[in-house]
């Protein structure tokens, strides 16, 4: 069965679905030899009972990308794909339209470089200030919003469109505050959360850190809740404050404040 697209919790009253969930929690959980581990195969509601056995089941399994599952007793797409497998949460293959694509060929370009500030930790060096430049952003400022930026802008030259549909801005709040105005879409991150299979290629992330602070990047490819993306400003640690371009691993919860779409533009 593939993923519903919403989360699954205590009171779900979806018989097909609770019945669904029911059955492979028993192949999978029920050769445990505790006793809370094995599933009531009746009943068509997700009741206290189910829930508890769903939280035992996330304690003992990992996603998609071999890490531990919120054991919060709701099945979201991460502990869906590992309970039908990732093929049961549908992806997107391909980025929303050719100006996504050609963001994302650019981006590529760009990791394959290896992009890193020089001298280390210091938001400078001359593929950072070109990224800064392009945005408007004075040097030494950090600078992931404006590597997104540049993508799309050098993307738009490529396609010969007469501009660049993204907000020009240094600053990844702003841009999810005034996205909407350029005529993208915004999808919330409990939206997205829910429902992965709305997100695609192309797309951008906005983290929201607090007191104004926050990072941002594409998203090169979906899977089951677990998004592989092209980040400038980062490293392997996945922190806001990197020396370079990376392609990273995230999970779609770890997103906070939402996703933007200039797919339609």
């Amino acid at each position: 069965m593939d993923y519903p697209g919403r989360i699954i919790k205590l009171g779900e009253d979806d018989a097909a679905v609770v019945q669904a969930v029911r059955r492979q929690l028993g192949l999978m959980m029920g050769g445990d030899s505790d006793p809370a581990a094995r599933p009531d195969s009746q009943g068509t509601i997700f009741d206290a009972g189910m829930r508890r056995v769903v939280k035992l089941f996330q304690a003992r399994h990992v996603d998609s990308a071999g890490r531990p599952l919120k054991q919060d007793g709701e099945i979201g797409a991460l502990t869906w794909g590992a309970l039908f497998g990732t093929d049961s949460v549908p992806a997107r293959a391909d980025a929303g339209s050719a100006l996504l694509a050609e963001v994302l060929a650019v981006a590529t370009g760009e990791e394959a470089k290896q992009v890193r500030e020089v001298p280390m930790n210091s938001n400078r060096g001359p593929e950072v200030e070109k990224y800064l430049a392009r945005a408007g952003v004075p040097a030494g400022l950090p600078w992931c919003c404006a590597f997104v930026y540049y993508c799309f802008d050098e993307a738009s030259k490529t396609l010969g469109r007469a501009g660049n549909p993204m907000v020009r801005t240094g600053g990844c709040l702003d841009h999810w505050n005034k996205a909407a105005a350029k005529g993208a879409a915004r999808i919330p991150a409990r939206a997205a959360t829910a429902d992965p299979t709305r997100l695609g290629p192309g797309m951008i992330f906005i983290m929201d850190h607090g007191r104004g602070a926050g990072h941002t990047g594409l998203i090169e490819s979906v899977s089951a809740g677990i998004l592989v993306t092209i980040e400038g400003n980062t490293d392997a640690s996945r922190t806001r404050e990197g020396g370079g371009v990376y392609r990273l691993a995230r999970k779609v919860g770890e997103i906070n404040k939402g996703f933007i779409d200039y797919g339609p533009t």
